[in-house]
């Protein structure tokens, strides 16, 4: 018996960057949570953009937002795991170096000094972040948990590869979406955060469902015994998932999930 649904949020359940769901999306939601089956949405956006999202249902769900540091449900913060500052100079210069727009996620919302309107802009008006600029992020005090950096026209995986490298063991580098990058502290995945909640739930791997189109979303995949990757996915997650869902155009999540409904 299902017990547990969760979805990635970019590339699998929307486009990427998509700000709006279809209403059958939430009402469904709604009757699987009353049949006892819960919710939980995981991305690395900030929690906030995730709540924008899942609006009338905002509320009855649970969040592992940032790739996994920040986990929250039922109106509760459940863990957060903050960033070693002492990486924060050498990862906003790589970034710089690469020509990345650079975007900070904090608790409360996200800290940028990029100069490019249209990046601003679609952190605003599309993901529905709480967004603070600054001159310089440098100069940020606030703690966070994740250091971003974002090309619109798409991040390569030959740069995600050298700042793996580079970094090692010392920080975890993923690529998210097409034109996310995101370092963040060693062991943060959305799967530990999965297994996390799965505890706070008292629900087994073999009473979830999950769905995923990333690299980030492996160790998710892993923690779920009906792990999905959606037709549009990377080959190597669809290696690890155990079955194949169409596309996240094709609305690929919710015609698995309809599939619960009694």
């Amino acid at each position: 018996m299902i017990r547990l649904i969760v979805s990635d949020i970019d590339g699998t359940l929307v486009e990427d960057g998509g700000s709006s769901l279809k209403p059958e999306v939430y009402a469904l939601i709604r009757k699987l949570g009353e049949q006892g089956i819960r919710f939980a949405a995981a991305s690395g956006r900030h929690v906030a953009g995730m709540k924008y999202l899942f609006g009338p249902v905002s509320d009855e769900i649970a969040y592992i937002s940032d790739n996994g540091a920040y986990i929250e449900y039922g109106g509760n913060v459940r863990a957060l795991t903050q960033y070693d500052r002492n990486h924060m100079a050498e990862v906003v210069a790589d970034l710089r170096r690469l020509g990345i727009d650079i975007m900070i996620d904090g608790p409360d919302g996200v800290y940028t000094d990029s100069k490019n309107e249209a990046f601003v802009g679609w952190l605003k008006n599309s993901y529905h972040f709480r967004v603070m600029c600054m001159d310089d992020v440098m100069r940020l005090t606030a703690p966070f948990v994740k250091i971003a950096g974002c090309r619109m026209s798409g991040i390569s995986d030959g740069e995600v590869d050298e700042l793996r490298e580079k970094y090692g063991g010392r920080l975890k580098v993923t690529l998210s979406g097409m034109q996310w990058i995101d370092t963040q502290p060693p062991g943060i995945n959305k799967g530990r955060a999965l297994t996390t909640l799965q505890k706070e739930l008292d629900v087994a791997p073999s009473e979830t469902m999950a769905f995923g189109d990333q690299l980030n979303d492996i160790e998710m995949l892993s923690c779920a015994h009906y792990s999905f990757a959606v037709a549009n996915a990377r080959p190597e997650t669809k290696a690890a998932a155990r079955f194949l869902a169409d596309s996240n155009v094709r609305d690929g999540v919710y015609k698995i999930i309809r599939l619960l409904e009694t």
